[in-house]
C-alpha cells in the first residue's frame, strides 16, 4: 500500500517579486490550480504561478509544522532555501506533474 504524501512548497510570479508558502495533499492538482488561476485570494491576485521549491513527505502534521515555519522565516532566509535546490528559480512544474 503507498502512503499518502504531502507537500509544502514556494510559488513565485514572473517577475519574482512575490513568494507564497503553501500546504497540499496533491501537489499536481494544487499546482495546476494556481496556474489556472483557478484559487481565489493572494496567489491570483499576485499572479503566483511558477513552483520554484517544494518538499515532500508521508507524515501530515510534519510537513504542516514545516510550512508554518518557512512561512515564519524572512524572504531572504526562503531565498537561501530555494537557491540550494533550484539556483536559477526554475518553474518546476514539469517535474511536478
Amino acid at each position: 500500500m503507498q502512503e499518502k504524501l504531502y507537500a509544502v512548497y514556494i510559488l513565485t510570479n514572473p517577475a519574482h517579486t512575490v513568494l507564497y508558502t503553501g500546504f497540499t495533499s496533491n501537489l499536481a492538482r494544487r499546482v495546476y490550480e494556481h496556474k489556472e488561476k483557478l484559487v481565489e485570494g493572494f496567489t491570483k491576485k499576485y499572479n503566483c504561478n511558477m513552483v520554484i521549491y517544494y518538499e515532500l513527505g508521508e507524515d501530515y502534521n510534519g510537513v504542516l509544522a514545516r510550512e508554518k515555519e518557512i512561512k515564519g522565516w524572512t524572504r531572504k532566509k526562503k531565498e537561501d532555501l530555494i537557491g540550494t535546490v533550484n539556483p536559477d528559480w526554475n518553474d518546476l512544474h514539469e517535474q511536478i506533474t
